[in-house]
């Protein structure tokens, strides 16, 4: 039987030996994290943006390693971002902080938020800089991508909202930051609203966020997570914030796309997606830019109507521009797009009048044929549909929905903090800049296989 150990507690001492280094485990998240992060370009990145003289400013290093522990660990409050650091050792250690450096005053984020991090757009720099290590380590191979989005809430009651699109917004109102940016959106070739379709409602705290019904309430304010993920490893390769709206989505795939071309010259050969992706003009921009659009689309122009002749039954030539009917007949068109999507095809009525198969091929004085102007994209998409690349993209494509299932439980993405379209781009990146960094961080502490013995 052992005999009773003194008591604990004695802090008498007036000197310690204390090495931070040696309190952080190895295996600790935060240093796996720190073996693969390079911040080392960020202070010449950012220096044309800071004053040559007056009170020296904190190391924006040390704020970006501070909104990475944040995002890594759930504390989106910078205020308790700021308090956990303060007594965290592997939060100090990986912020180069030592036992007696303070800690910036949480006010200090807000105020380079919508300064010089916003000016200099330092956090898709840091995202990026992620992304480019993550192509070092092999784990984007640039052949197959994803795309998809997923609905957060905003930062806005949904309780209190203005019916329509028509706000007489107050001067307070006027000076609060998302409202004078949603008013100066409106004017660019960026709005974000659609053109077309007024909003139902609009919030009088953040009016760019969309009013849907897609969340996790039946009717919510809401802003979408944009994802664009190399499928090979699920890296994401972009990400892009936008309004809760389909036709936002679809635009902000063309520009993901493009801005990953520019910035990584990474161009894929397919591109998975959900049925909401197959419009004509996305299939056709996909398709143009020599991309397999692995998407599915169903096209109902093609399954008869009352047991009528359907299009499949009418032959299109694609040297004259028309089509020819069943009974050998032309419907010709005049070339101009309805709507900017579909082209209308017209037989001839005094053809129609005479033919014999009038009564399985049209109720109406003449037969007429909608084609939309981007058929053959359409076409060529149904065609991929019957390939065995098409299945293995169409089953890859969920690991897109697990990276949103961990941002929302794991990093607890939610409802979103800032407001306003540049705030939800600066969440969604950093949220997408921690995932990366955390499939990095088990690749590179990975071991290395074991050869096989005999």
């Amino acid at each position: 039987m052992a005999m009773m150990g003194p008591a604990v507690g004695r802090q008498d001492r007036l000197f310690y030996e204390f090495d931070l280094e040696e309190r952080i485990p190895h295996d600790h998240l935060l240093r796996r994290i720190d073996a693969v992060l390079d911040l080392s370009w960020l202070r010449a990145d950012l220096a044309p943006f800071y004053s040559h003289t007056g009170c020296p400013s904190v190391d924006p290093e040390l704020m970006v390693r501070m909104l990475l522990i944040g995002y890594c660990y759930s504390i989106r409050s910078e205020r308790r971002l700021c308090r956990e650091v303060e007594l965290n050792l592997a939060y100090r250690w990986f912020c180069r902080l030592g036992l007696e450096d303070k800690v910036p005053h949480h006010s200090t984020f807000s105020v380079n938020r919508h300064g010089r991090f916003r000016d200099s757009d330092v956090l898709r720099q840091v995202f990026e800089s992620i992304v480019r290590r993550c192509m070092e380590m092999g784990l984007v191979a640039g052949e197959g991508f994803a795309v998809d989005a997923s609905v957060i809430e905003a930062n806005a009651s949904r309780f209190q909202r203005v019916e329509g699109s028509d706000v007489d917004w107050t001067d307070a109102q006027r000076a609060s930051r998302p409202v004078r940016a949603y008013l100066a959106a409106l004017d660019s070739e960026h709005a974000p609203t659609n053109p077309e379709r007024k909003p139902k409602a609009l919030s009088p705290a953040d009016p760019a966020a969309a009013w849907t019904t897609r969340g996790r309430h039946k009717v919510m304010f809401g802003y979408s997570l944009n994802y664009l993920i190399d499928l090979a490893n699920a890296i994401i390769v972009d990400v892009e914030a936008t309004p809760t709206r389909i036709s936002k989505e679809v635009d902000a795939t063309e520009t993901m796309l493009a801005r990953t071309v520019a910035r990584f010259a990474l161009a894929p050969d397919t591109l998975a997606a959900d049925v909401a992706y197959g419009t004509g003009a996305m299939l056709g921009w996909l398709v143009g830019r020599g991309i397999d659009p692995h998407i599915p689309v169903w096209d109902q122009s093609e399954v008869s109507a009352n047991g009528k002749f359907a299009r499949a039954d009418f032959a299109y030539d694609h040297e004259r521009e028309l089509y020819t009917c069943p009974a050998g007949k032309e419907l010709k068109t005049s070339g101009t797009a309805h709507d900017g999507t579909t082209i209308k095809y017209i037989a001839k009525r005094s053809d129609c009048a005479v033919c014999p198969l009038k009564r399985q091929c049209t109720t109406g004085l003449e037969r007429r044929i909608s084609r939309d102007v981007h058929q053959d994209a359409r076409d060529y998409a149904q065609a991929l549909m019957q390939t065995e690349a098409y299945r293995v993209s169409r089953s890859a494509r969920k690991k897109i929905e697990t990276l949103f299932g961990d941002a929302k439980h794991n990093l607890a993405l939610v409802r979103l903090r800032l407001r306003g379209l540049s705030g939800a781009r600066d969440e969604f990146l950093l949220t997408a800049a921690v995932q990366n960094l955390k499939r990095l961080a088990v690749h590179a502490t990975r071991p290395p296989p074991q050869p096989m013995t005999a």
